[in-house]
């Protein structure tokens, strides 16, 4: 299936879903805001988002907005044979700004948009591109000796805002470190990118109030920052194998 690249204003009211292909979404004009499975930020002119497939997304434009939206499936050329590497940018949202050079090449590729006839093979080559530039910064530029982090006061932190929309930026901040420091001191220290170790404090903080509360799922799902009670349901699913109804122990129910 090949890529489709998109420019679309969002709604400013509060949307959500899922879908089963990866997507980035760069801003062009005015503001956007995202929340993925809990991992929150804004969006403004260059600068944008990843949104793995299958990820519960809530997002909505603030006034006067245009976005240009990448839909890549799993199978697309921009992410298949030489180009498979790149679908690990797809490993955990994250979200980006575009550095001057990008900058650049989007000013391109929205002039190319407009002058080439619609042809599914230049939308994957301008796709390609675009995601192995990102590639290129996003994964690269760590240092040689990672910071010791205080995980300590991390967790302390991630407990305080558990119920919100937490950054990558919030945590590196907390911890004194810019961003890209910041992730990779965050992996080398735990194994894990921030948002999987916030994903799975959430977890974590939603089976003990199965156990030992008489919340309901919606609530539970509130209070630990999951978007919806489908979103705990399905994280519920993807790490101990059952919906949280069949977590609960039978003492919490009502």
């Amino acid at each position: 299936m090949p890529s489709v690249i998109r420019q679309i204003p969002l709604d400013t009211a509060t949307r959500h879903h899922a879908h089963d292909y990866h997507q980035v979404v760069i801003g062009l004009h005015g503001r956007a805001e995202f929340e993925i499975e809990g991992l929150g930020g804004d969006i403004s002119a260059f600068s944008g988002c990843i949104v793995p497939a299958n990820h519960e997304h809530y997002y909505a434009g603030t006034g006067d907005n245009r976005q240009l939206i990448l839909d890549l499936p799993a199978r697309s050329p921009a992410l298949t044979g030489p180009q498979r590497e790149l679908s690990r940018l797809f490993d955990a949202p994250r979200f980006f700004t575009l550095d001057d050079p990008l900058k650049r090449y989007m000013e391109f590729l929205l002039v190319e948009l407009d002058y080439s006839v619609p042809d599914a093979q230049q939308g994957d080559r301008l796709a390609a591109t675009l995601l192995g530039c990102l590639h290129a910064r996003l994964a690269g530029g760590a240092p040689a000796t990672p910071a010791r982090l205080d995980m300590a006061r991390l967790d302390r932190f991630i407990e305080a805002h558990l119920a919100g929309p937490l950054s990558v930026i919030d945590l590196a901040r907390e911890a004194c470190l810019s961003e890209a420091h910041f992730r990779h001191c965050f992996r080398h220290q735990t194994g894990l990118s921030p948002w999987q170790y916030v994903r799975r404090r959430r977890l974590e903080a939603a089976r003990g109030l199965l156990d030992d509360s008489r919340l309901s799922l919606v609530e539970i799902a509130a209070l630990t920052g999951f978007s919806s009670q489908s979103a705990l349901s399905r994280a519920c699913r993807e790490a101990y194998g059952q919906p949280p109804s069949r977590l609960r122990r039978p003492c919490a129910l009502p």
